[in-house]
């Protein structure tokens, strides 16, 4: 049995189904809202290259991605994983993550964050969930921080980008203890009203 098994988490009108090749021209659609391939530092697929993208999350052994929907229509609106999952430690980490940018800033990241994270600390038992992006992708410093985790540090020369270059990745965590604080927070977040 795998540590973590293919499951649908739903909440606030969104629902994180296992990624699926029928996903294709869903999330293909996503990524065009704001062309978010031309973003240098995220790994959304170009047009062409989303079937091959939704392909190596599926064989990838250590990586479990969803496809983030909205509930009620099935719309695909970006994807997510957990990955680097280490079930001997219990740690898993979430990444791959984007969004079409119609759902930027909006509670579609920080409702998926609480039910990725609902699932690895209340149902899997995690001890530990990190988070890891490129350095100079402050936005998803800033959200990461916003949900709570902490900052472990830089990982010097850790990655190439699409572009070539080599990437310093910023390391981030939270450990169990620090989950009932993080979800009220979080669910504090969503219940304020949007402007």
């Amino acid at each position: 049995m795998a540590f973590v098994e293919p499951i649908t988490l739903k909440s606030r009108g969104l629902a994180l189904v296992p990624l699926a090749l029928a996903h294709e021209d869903g999330l293909r659609a996503a990524a065009a809202d704001g062309e978010l391939w031309k973003l240098r530092v995220t790994s959304v697929p170009e047009p062409q290259d989303t079937r091959a993208y939704i392909e190596t999350a599926l064989k990838t052994t250590d990586r479990f991605a969803f496809a983030v929907t909205e509930e009620a229509t099935g719309t695909v609106l970006g994807s997510t994983s957990f990955h680097d999952i280490l079930p001997a430690v219990k740690r898993v980490e979430i990444g791959y993550t984007w969004y079409a940018k119609r759902c930027q800033r909006t509670h579609v990241n920080t409702t998926c964050k609480l039910l990725m994270l609902t699932h690895a600390f209340d149902t899997l038992g995690c001890n530990v969930v990190g988070w890891r992006t490129d350095n100079f992708n402050h936005a998803s410093q800033r959200a990461i921080e916003r949900l709570g985790a902490k900052k472990d540090g830089v990982i010097r020369g850790h990655a190439m980008r699409r572009d070539g270059t080599i990437r310093d990745t910023v390391m981030y965590s939270l450990r169990a203890g620090e989950w009932p604080e993080v979800r009220a927070q979080l669910l504090s977040l969503l219940d304020k009203p949007r402007n």
